[in-house]
């Protein structure tokens, strides 16, 4: 579809400009890289469309006229046999359409994918990385560790995790960074609960049959219960940090036991939901750094000491002005000099762009923190920072259950492995109830990877700006759009290959120009449009985009395979030739599916 996109697109600039000359119009010529591609609502007014509105001013015409001497100049210009590799050129209303020839383009497309195999889905129209030379680092999770990740950190990591695999698939070099809030008072109370309910028992992970992320959090919701009859616990906790940023021994190793526990419990999930990254940062080691960055800043006169001694900066610019006077002015060293919590990632970005030069920095957190990411990058900006335009806060919506909004310190948060878990058992019930345990070499492991399907391709499918409910039983559903639809369409076409070949049919891409039938070639089209959905996707930061082209595809096979049987085909060549359609169906569907985290099966 790439190739022949780029021909429509100079054909009809080369018209244009030939209209352009014809009536004098003293305007400069069309760039055909320019000219906008869309899909026509109705296939029967043709495959491709280009809009003329945006000509009318320059031409001093009304779209419909220019689409029609578009047309007229191209029939003029090139001979019926000429166009029949591209297709036919219609004048629909104010659209310069194109109906392909199905055959030469359905080919092309088809060799493409047979050809790219892995790796279809890279290249844009001009055979081109869309991101090539973009070097993106990418900072997601962020977990504290006073308690293991929950269902918000799930979203985000999909989330991070699924435009990582996008970007880098559009060619970008990749950099994923987890910064681990492994500091502060939240951290000082799960200790203080250990000390005064574990410690004497010489209670640990592994003594109580915990993972270590799971015995931190119940020690954090101990505290809390702890604390309400206890008022002077949040003292307490807070003279606990204040030694452990004294250097106290006891407190320090105390610290560093707990913080093990949980960043081992921690990493297990990354790997059993796939997640990776290429560095962690430690709270510990960056809360400290920014300071010496806002002085210099204060001595340039980007920054100001306020009345009360502290350094501040004017954010009007952001903001706006309101009622309260000191809404404008944002603090970054506090009167006695200690630093906040935006000097810290001050001091972080600048490092992060030290250990590897990024060109753009992706953040992925919560849209609570929408007011923080703008006055981050305000106060960067100021600093003189040439990367600091190419910062961006990918923004997103809270994720709950239907019973309501979770709470870690009251122990109603949901855990991201009891959620997993809860997915599984249910999916290995369904695969049991079906009779599909026999079948299978390993019905657990399918089980866990229909769980992780359902899970990531749920949280997945929603724009990320909007809040959203995660609804476990839905996730799970083998029929719509789920993650398990598509490992089922997936496996389907696995099981319809393996048949196939079992009836000595054998793919061959020479037949392709066979497969004109509707549903044929509404499917490759589809196909042909992966390469734009990645790029659509990586540009918009949006793994929306592509569950929704999964589930398009996915749809448009189970048509393709209703209407056109391959072992029932009428000639040994159309067969064969259906067969080549469901591999590269098949092909695409695992690329497009590694992408949204959706593993793939070969059989369910």
């Amino acid at each position: 579809m790439s190739d022949v996109k780029s021909e429509y697109r100079m054909i009809v600039a080369e018209a244009l400009n030939k209209f352009i000359n014809e009536k004098n119009a003293g305007c400069d010529p069309v760039n055909a890289d320019t000219v906008a591609v869309q899909t026509p609502p109705n296939p029967e007014m043709g495959d491709l469309g280009i809009p003329m509105f945006v000509y009318a001013k320059t031409l001093r015409a009304a779209p419909v006229q220019i689409a029609s001497e578009i047309v007229r100049i191209i029939n003029e210009t090139y001979s019926k046999e000429e166009l029949s590799r591209t297709g036919e050129f219609l004048a629909v209303g104010p659209y310069v359409n194109l109906k392909l020839n199905k055959a030469d383009a359905g080919s092309a497309i088809l060799e493409r994918i047979a050809q790219q195999k892995d790796s279809y889905g890279s290249l844009d129209e001009d055979g081109k990385k869309p991101l090539e030379g973009r070097r993106v680092m990418i900072e997601f999770s962020s977990p504290n560790t006073n308690k293991p990740l929950h269902l918000g950190h799930l979203r985000n990591d999909a989330l991070g995790e699924s435009v990582s695999r996008i970007l880098k698939k559009a060619g970008a070099d990749i950099y994923k960074v987890d910064l681990i809030n492994n500091r502060g008072v939240h951290i000082c109370k799960s200790m203080l609960a250990y000390k005064l309910f574990h410690e004497v028992n010489g209670d640990t992970p592994e003594k109580l049959g915990m993972k270590g992320d799971h015995f931190v959090g119940q020690c954090y919701v101990e505290f809390d219960k702890y604390s309400k009859e206890h008022p002077e616990a949040g003292k307490q906790a807070e003279e606990m940090l204040v030694k452990w940023e004294e250097g106290d021994s006891e407190i320090r190793a105390l610290w560093q036991k707990m913080n093990d526990w949980t960043l081992n419990g921690v990493k297990e999930t990354y790997a059993r939901t796939g997640v990776t990254f290429d560095k962690f940062y430690l709270e510990s080691e960056t809360y400290l750094k920014g300071k010496d960055e806002i002085l210099k800043g204060l001595e340039k006169g980007v920054f100001f000491k306020a009345n009360d001694g502290s350094v501040r900066i004017d954010v009007t610019d952001v903001v706006g002005k309101g009622k309260d006077e000191d809404a404008h002015e944002k603090v970054l060293l506090r009167k006695d000099g200690t630093s906040v919590y935006i000097t810290q990632d001050i001091g972080t970005a600048i490092s992060r762009h030290d250990d590897w030069q990024f060109n753009q920095m992706v953040y992925v957190v919560a849209s609570e923190q929408n007011y923080h990411f703008k006055i981050l990058f305000h106060i960067l900006k100021k600093l003189g920072f040439d990367w600091t335009d190419k910062l961006f806060h990918l923004s997103y919506g809270l994720v709950n259950l239907p019973s309501g909004r979770m709470k870690s310190r009251e122990g109603t948060v949901v855990d991201a492995d009891d959620l997993i878990d809860s997915l599984h058992e249910a999916a290995l019930a369904e695969i049991k109830e079906k009779g599909r345990d026999a079948e299978l070499s390993d019905a657990d492991d399918v089980a866990e990877k229909v769980a992780l399907a359902a899970l990531h391709y749920y949280l997945l499918q929603v724009n990320p700006v909007k809040d959203m409910l995660f609804n476990p039983e839905e996730s799970l559903s083998f029929n719509g759009n789920t993650g398990p639809y598509l490992q089922y369409v997936g496996a389907r076409i696995n099981s319809i290959l393996a048949k196939a070949k079992e009836s000595g049919i054998t793919s061959d891409g020479s037949n392709a120009p066979l497969l004109t039938q509707a549903e044929e070639w509404e499917l490759i089209k589809a196909l042909g449009e992966f390469p734009a959905t990645v790029a659509k996707a990586a540009e918009n930061l949006d793994p929306s985009i592509m569950t929704a082209y999964l589930y398009d595809v996915s749809k448009l096979f189970s048509k393709f395979y209703q209407q056109c049987p391959i072992v029932s085909a009428e000639t040994k060549e159309l067969a064969s030739a259906r067969l080549y359609l469901a591999e590269c169906t098949l092909t695409v569907m695992k690329n497009a599916m590694n992408l949204v985290l959706v593993p793939f099966l070969e059989k369910m």
